[in-house]
Order: structure tokens, then C-alpha cells, then sequence
């Protein structure tokens, strides 16, 4: 899966959360300052041609809709983020992040229950 830029994930945030939208829908969504609509629809266009979204037309307006999951992104991005920043250790990545008092001991313990319940689910 191809990597998106700042701005493409942006727009693909406003996607998701839509699901069926127009670029018109999608600018009403974005925080002020909005970029102009066509650098929006250029935006539409890049994530149609990396295959994130699917486009149809519904009379003159395009109308487009999540092609990826937003999970599946997300589960990706993650993953090259931890493999390029901490060795593809995510140990050391909450290490990190606990250094950085960015986690507190009550997020800690969250995470260690939450891994418990997953682990005794399977």
C-alpha cells in the first residue's frame, strides 16, 4: 500500500469518516483555512489513482467512497513507522513514548489490560 502524503491523509480522514462524499462535501469538513476546491479535487484524483478511493459520476458531481479500509491504513502505517523509527520493536516504541512522559502509568496499565483481554480471547 502506497504511503499518502499530509494532505492526501487529511482528505482521506474526511472520506472515511463521510463514507459515500463530493469534494464539495469533503472541503465543508476541513478546518479553516480551507485549501480551494480544485486542490482538494487534485487531492480526489491522486487517491483515486493510488487506490484508495473509488469515483463514479451522479449527474455533473463525482461522487467517491473509501476503497481502503481505514484499519487497514492505519495497521500498515503503524507498522513501517515502527519498523523505520524503532527497529520494528513496539516494545521500544511505548518505552519511548514512556520516556517521553507522553503515557502515564494509568495508560500503561490500560494498554497491559487490554493486551491481557486480546490475549485471552484467542
Amino acid at each position: 500500500m502506497e504511503k499518502l502524503t499530509r494532505q492526501e491523509e487529511e482528505v482521506m480522514q474526511q472520506v472515511w469518516r463521510l463514507g459515500t462524499c463530493t469534494v464539495k462535501e469533503v472541503l465543508a469538513q476541513m478546518a479553516e483555512p480551507r485549501p480551494p476546491y480544485t486542490t482538494v479535487a487534485s487531492v480526489m484524483q491522486n487517491l483515486k489513482r493510488k487506490l484508495f478511493v473509488s469515483q463514479r459520476q451522479q449527474g455533473m458531481t463525482y461522487v467517491y467512497e473509501p476503497a481502503v479500509d481505514e484499519s487497514d491504513y492505519k495497521r500498515g502505517f503503524m507498522s513501517g513507522f515502527v519498523r523505520d523509527y524503532f527497529r520494528g520493536s513496539f516494545r521500544d516504541m511505548v518505552s519511548f513514548f514512556a520516556r517521553e512522559e507522553k503515557l502515564s502509568s494509568e495508560d500503561l496499565k490500560d494498554i497491559i489490560q487490554e493486551i491481557e483481554s486480546h490475549a485471552t480471547e484467542k
